[in-house]
Formats: structure tokens, C-alpha cells, sequence
């Protein structure tokens, strides 16, 4: 019997620490999809600063608002995968067969996958102002060479 608990134990253990994992994926996830988000309103910006016109300065202005909440997106997910990887050793030794460790460690993992998402989601927002802020940019030199 007392080899047996050790077992559940032990397997509970490393369920938990698998879902953290699962967490700090998807917040490293998240960080690479703020970084790109990040990297697409710089371009922006440099295509604003090259061909400075209300349209480009707007796509620019759109960029730094989704690399901004890429960025958001990435701390929720951080601080979720941070609950998780603390959850998991709480409810482990305080009690192995308690159900309200894997529940708070699901939730934490929930959280943030769908931080990731956001972050993502956010990120191609960024690309996206980014491409429009380069074709204003691209418009208006053509505008201003008389083409």
C-alpha cells in the first residue's frame, strides 16, 4: 500500500511538472511572438520616417499598438506559466491526491496558451500595419516623384 501511494506520488509529480512545461511553452511562445511584433512596428516606423504622410504614419501608429499588446499578451503568459510551475509543487506536498493542484495547474496553462494566442494574433496585427505602413510609404514616393 505505502509503495503504491509513493507510486501515485511520484506519477502526479510528474504530470504536474509536464503541465508547467506545457505553461512555460507556451509563454516562450508568446515572448517570440511579442519580439516579432515588436521587430514589424520597428519597420514600420523606419517606413513612416522614410515617407512621412498620414498614411504611413497611422500603419506605423497601428504596429506599435499590436507590439504593445504582444507584449501584454507575452507577461500574461509569463505570469501564467510562472502559477503553473508554482502550483504544481504547492499541491503536491501539501496533498498528492488532491484534485485542486492539477485543476489550478490547468488553469494556469489555459491561461497561457491563450496568452500565446493573443500575442500571436497581435503579432500579425503588427505585420500586417508594418506591410501597409511600407506600401503608403512606397505610394507616396511614387506620389512624389510624379509617377
Amino acid at each position: 500500500m505505502k509503495f503504491t501511494r509513493t507510486l501515485l506520488a511520484s506519477a502526479l509529480v510528474a504530470l504536474l511538472a509536464a503541465c508547467s512545461n506545457g505553461a512555460q511553452d507556451s509563454a516562450q511562445d508568446a515572448q517570440k511572438s511579442a519580439d516579432q511584433a515588436q521587430q514589424s512596428a520597428d519597420q514600420a516606423q523606419q517606413a513612416a520616417a522614410q515617407a512621412p504622410t498620414q498614411a504611413t504614419e497611422q500603419a506605423a501608429d497601428q504596429a506599435k499598438t499590436a507590439a504593445a499588446a504582444a507584449g501584454q499578451a507575452a507577461d500574461q503568459a509569463q505570469q501564467a506559466a510562472a502559477s503553473a510551475s508554482t502550483a504544481a509543487p504547492a499541491g503536491t506536498a501539501a496533498a498528492p491526491a488532491s484534485s485542486a493542484a492539477p485543476a489550478a495547474v490547468d488553469q494556469a496553462k489555459d491561461a497561457a496558451s491563450n496568452a500565446a494566442d493573443q500575442a500571436g494574433k497581435a503579432a500579425d496585427s503588427a505585420k500586417d500595419a508594418m506591410k501597409n505602413a511600407k506600401d503608403a510609404a512606397k505610394d507616396a514616393t511614387k506620389a512624389a516623384k510624379g509617377g
